[in-house]
């Protein structure tokens, strides 16, 4: 044997040497480190790694390890093949960041994949009709939706899809009356009508969701033309006002769920997504517009692959 082992380099790789020149080298598969260097970058990405964390896992320098986030982040990740014809119960919500950039997901029920997304300037009926006119040239026809009652995607969802179920999501509906209603109201008709809404969550079968409408319908042949009598332009009696026509509203797409256990009634699961990603975008700050475009894509690439 001409070639004995000579040792390891300062990154680790094992060192030979001929025994004849004296001549020492290494052996380098550039597939296998492009997919180490991936593995590192998912470390990143999806665990929230430090910079500090990858050098001491990689034992690569800080500048190698900024050349690699700086590859990736300029690259897109590969599409994933989408078998439209079976997603047929799906979850839309968008995420803000500061106020100024919104993230859309939609997400695939049964499966908890994400199978769109749109990092855009807001959530509106323009974005969202593109996103559905997308999945729909993919095949997409769902049975259901569930969204946060937004009226621009609800517009653009019958505009794609005239025949899909809209489910509201009764976590939102709950949130946004209870905060209209405030934690302490004054008025036994905000009172009442706050204890109503904090049972919307908890409604599992028919007879608790005919116990709602039946407790509602009361509520609103007591307190109704009150309500609608009282100044709008007093910000107290406005929101009581608001949170009766939410309510209103609202309640022909409530209750989809208990028709169907594949619709979702609410939007939990993408609120969760959002709450994981903020975290640990977070540890990322000061990346430029087009980097958090593809960080978020990224990140998107690398939950659906797990």
């Amino acid at each position: 044997m001409k070639v004995i082992f000579y040792g390891k380099t300062s990154c680790g790789y094992q060192r030979f040497k001929c025994k004849l020149c004296n001549h020492t080298y290494t052996f380098h598969n550039h597939k296998n480190k492009i997919n180490k260097e991936k593995r590192w970058f998912k470390l990143w990405i999806i665990e929230g790694y430090s910079v500090r964390q990858l050098i001491n896992i990689s034992k690569r320098g800080i500048w190698k390890i900024k050349d690699i986030k700086k590859f990736w982040l300029n690259r897109n990740p590969q599409l994933i093949n989408l078998d439209g014809k079976d997603i047929k119960y799906m979850l839309f919500d968008g995420t803000y960041f500061k106020r100024t950039n919104c993230l859309i997901i939609v997400i695939d029920n049964p499966s908890n994949q994400a199978i769109a997304s749109k990092y855009c300037n807001r959530e509106n009926y323009t974005t969202a009709y593109n996103i559905f006119k997308e999945l729909l040239d993919k095949q997409v026809n769902p049975k259901a939706i569930t969204t946060d009652g937004n009226t621009s995607v609800i517009r653009a969802i019958k505009k794609i899809w005239p025949n899909a179920i809209t489910q509201r999501c009764l976590v939102h509906i709950q949130r946004q009356g209870l905060s209209w209603l405030r934690r302490y109201p004054k008025s036994q008709a905000a009172r009442d009508l706050r204890l109503l809404l904090l049972t919307v969550t908890n409604i599992k079968n028919h007879k608790q969701k005919q116990t709602f409408i039946r407790n509602f319908n009361n509520w609103e042949n007591v307190y109704g033309k009150f309500v609608l009598s009282l100044l709008s332009s007093d910000k107290v009696y406005g929101d009581l006002q608001r949170t009766r026509s939410l309510i209103i509203h609202a309640l022909p797409n409530m209750f989809h769920y208990l028709e169907d256990s594949n619709i979702a009634p609410t939007t939990n699961k993408i609120e969760g997504y959002f709450s994981r990603l903020k975290d640990l975008y977070r540890h990322h700050r000061g990346l430029s517009k087009k980097h958090r475009e593809n960080y978020f894509k990224w990140y998107i690439y690398f939950k659906n692959i797990k």
